[in-house]
């Protein structure tokens, strides 16, 4: 299972985004931003951000285990 910083970079590679631009989009430096991918150190409203700056959509859910229902929030 991919973490989220390497989810983010796949979705980067195939947007030929590069770290700079990213954190251009996101108004952070770009060491802020490679900082926060190596720790996969990120908030709801940063994900947000980066998927709004890669043009994706963000989804969050919970699924309960047992009867397979998605929980949306």
């Amino acid at each position: 299972m991919l973490t989220t910083a390497e989810k983010i970079k796949v979705i980067m590679k195939r947007n030929n985004f590069t770290m700079t631009e990213l954190a251009n989009q996101l108004n952070c430096s770009r060491q802020n931003l490679s900082n926060k991918m190596s720790r996969n150190n990120f908030d709801e409203r940063e994900l947000t951000a980066i998927a709004n700056a890669l043009g994706c959509e963000l989804e969050i859910n919970f699924v309960n285990r047992e009867t397979g229902e998605k929980i949306e929030l």
